[in-house]
């Protein structure tokens, strides 16, 4: 499941990083962590997208911030030129309590083109301030949101996936499960991306890639320790899937892992679960890559390709 090195191109990005002496998060206090997070992440507008808005709907604990961007396409469709467009919904990662829509606007503008889809990118509240369920109520209405809101984008509301990276990953699987069990809106397509699925700290791949690159052990604890208030939230699959009982009569699934990654072997098993309960899944598994690696496909050969196979796969699911 793993290289037995790190992928060259990829290896650069990392020493490029490892040259800022930045600590490792779980180090730095949650304010810090946030602006180094925002500074190192947060790149050029690019590619290039017809229409991109700041907007933001009223959720459960109040204004939630989205970012949609609609390709050529959708604002034709908005207009009445042209049919409406498949609509995915995107969380990003940062552990539940770093990141911001600016974090991943690159990987959202890049789905936006090469899937022909209304990105809305979700900027919900972060723990610790907002700890477990917060994230997951704030993901599930912003699906409500997104399917009644759609067609005045463009979007085709019955075309709704959602998406995510690391713990965004986790909210995308998370508001999939809670559109099952609570008869919302129907979801087309689950697009997880080195997703946070379990919290066993001894995996195989917590133990290999403990010291990283780009996302450590400590640091994962670190996350959880600020994302769940109580041991008892450990137990709830909306906070942690993999506690879930069925994993079945959820909507086709890509899942992407790395083999440098602590979480690969949540998403491995992710995977398996999928397939055993009868949910059609795609597993999409790099060896030579490690944690956030999407975020640089426009540096590494392998990311660029690994972007452009979960963009096929949006297309063919909605």
């Amino acid at each position: 499941m793993r290289a037995t090195k790190l992928d060259p191109e990829l290896a650069v990005v990392v020493d490029e990083i490892d040259s800022l002496g930045l600590p490792e998060w779980h180090r730095l206090s949650v304010d810090a962590a946030r602006t180094v997070e925002n500074r190192v992440f947060s790149g050029d507008p690019e590619p290039a997208v017809a229409d991109v808005r700041d907007l933001a709907f009223d959720g459960p604990h109040g204004d939630v911030p989205v970012r949609v961007y609609r390709p050529a396409r959708a604002v034709d469709a908005a207009a009445g030129d042209a049919d409406p467009v498949r609509t995915l919904v995107y969380y990003h990662g940062g552990g539940w309590t770093l990141g911001t829509l600016d974090s991943i606007d690159g990987p959202c503008r890049e789905l936006a083109t090469r899937a022909d889809a209304v990105v809305v990118s979700v900027d919900y509240r972060l723990a610790p301030e907002h700890p477990f369920p917060v994230a997951v109520e704030e993901a599930a209405a912003a699906v409500e949101w997104a399917a009644t809101t759609a067609p005045a984008f463009g979007g085709d509301p019955d075309r709704i996936g959602v998406a995510g990276t690391s713990a965004g990953g986790t909210l995308a699987l998370s508001t999939a499960l809670h559109a099952r069990e609570f008869d919302g809106p129907d979801v087309a397509g689950q697009f997880l991306l080195y997703p946070v699925a379990g919290d066993d700290f001894g995996t195989d791949s917590y133990r290999e890639n403990a010291d990283g690159p780009l996302l450590t052990r400590e640091d994962m604890r670190w996350f959880f320790d600020r994302y769940l208030e109580s041991p008892v939230d450990a137990y709830n699959p909306f906070a942690v899937p993999l506690r879930a009982d069925d994993l079945g009569g959820l909507p086709p699934a890509t899942v992407v892992t790395a083999g440098f990654d602590p979480l690969r072997d949540d998403g491995v098993a992710l995977a398996e679960r999928f397939e055993a309960a009868g949910t059609p899944v795609e597993h999409r598994h790099y060896p030579g890559m490690a944690h956030g690696f999407l975020s640089v496909a426009d540096r590494v050969a392998v990311a660029e390709a690994a972007l452009g196979a979960v963009a096929d796969d949006v297309r063919r699911y909605l």
